[in-house]
């Protein structure tokens, strides 16, 4: 595909021409990190954010706002858990201590199941490309020519992505409707999200970038209740999706599944918000959160800390987020 005059006068005006080595597209290359990044909005914490957001901490209370990872718990379409004890115990050894040991073995589509953290190489779009072909493109422009593998991909692994050491806010939107949780289908607007803040005695001016916003809709109660947790959960749509870039924050999250609305207001679209965060912009979505005590402790600003696991090639990544205040 040829560099078209319009992408190149939008690039010159927006001041942002890079050195290429894939065309330009409608969001390709990144403005802000260049044609070759695959890193994305974890590239926000720098020392400068983990001091700020290390500041915070003024009680040392540690909240774990993600789920415990079992069988029962509530999954996507099909997705695999299963985890096995191999023997009882798995091993002895010879000795006269008489040491005896445990293993696991674990199957999953690990990365994304439970409390998940979706990375850069998730979420694409099939397009057909200025001169007719048609490929799979994902964030920064990254193709499935150059990314499919059957043993991980070849580009935007999560093992790219950087340690999220940074400042978290809690938008807790439930608490702002005065209920316990929002109802099935709802979406969360620019308007909620302004209410909760000032509730909070926050604005959107306090937000910062690299911020992780993480959005409560109170439907953490329903964990228990895959049925029921998984049917046309509410969220976050569009319009706070572009309201979350403009913010340019590191990542987002949600106390349900997906963190945006099922299913989208708009029904020709799937998922659009996980394409306007993940595909366009590198802001990442880490699911399933629970976030009723910050929520009931007013723990509105804190130290949050996640740390993909680095399997390379993977597509996310399960992990054990916390907030500290």
């Amino acid at each position: 595909m040829k560099l078209t005059l319009a992408i190149l006068v939008a690039a010159l005006s927006a001041g942002a021409v890079h050195a290429q080595t894939r065309d330009a597209g409608p969001w390709w290359p990144n403005l802000l990190w260049g044609p070759e990044d695959q890193a994305g909005g974890s590239n926000w914490i720098t020392a400068e954010k983990v001091l700020e957001a290390v500041r915070l901490v003024k009680t040392g209370r540690i909240y774990e706002v993600g789920e415990v990872y079992e069988k029962s718990m509530p999954s996507f379409g099909q997705r695999t858990y299963a985890l096995l004890s191999p023997g009882g115990p798995t091993y002895s050894f010879p000795g006269a201590n008489s040491l005896i040991a445990n293993d696991e073995f674990l199957c999953a589509e690990i990365g994304q199941v439970g409390t998940q953290f979706d990375g850069p190489g998730h979420i694409g779009m099939r397009m057909t490309m200025a001169d007719g072909a048609v490929k799979d493109v994902y964030y920064n422009g990254f193709t499935g020519d150059e990314m499919y593998n059957p043993y991980g991909l070849r580009k935007l692994g999560v093992e790219n992505v950087k340690p999220l050491v940074t400042r978290g806010i809690l938008i807790d939107v439930a608490g702002y409707a005065g209920v316990e949780s929002l109802p099935n289908r709802y979406e969360v607007t620019v308007e909620d999200v302004r209410g909760a803040l000032e509730r909070q005695g926050m604005s959107e001016s306090d937000l910062r970038p690299g911020d992780a916003l993480l959005f409560r809709f109170g439907w953490a109660r329903y964990w228990t209740n895959p049925s029921r947790y998984s049917h046309e959960p509410p969220g976050i749509g569009l319009e706070v999706a572009k309201w979350v870039v403009e913010r340019k924050a590191s990542m987002v999250g949600g106390d349900q599944a997906g963190t945006e609305v099922q299913p989208s207001p708009n029904p020709e679209l799937a998922y659009p918000v996980h394409q306007e965060l993940i595909m366009k912009n590198g802001i990442f979505n880490l699911e399933s959160l629970r976030l009723d005590e910050l929520a009931r402790d007013q723990a509105y600003e804190f130290l949050f800390v996640f740390t993909p696991i680095r399997f390379k090639g993977a597509t996310g990544s399960p992990g054990r987020p916390i907030a500290i205040r």
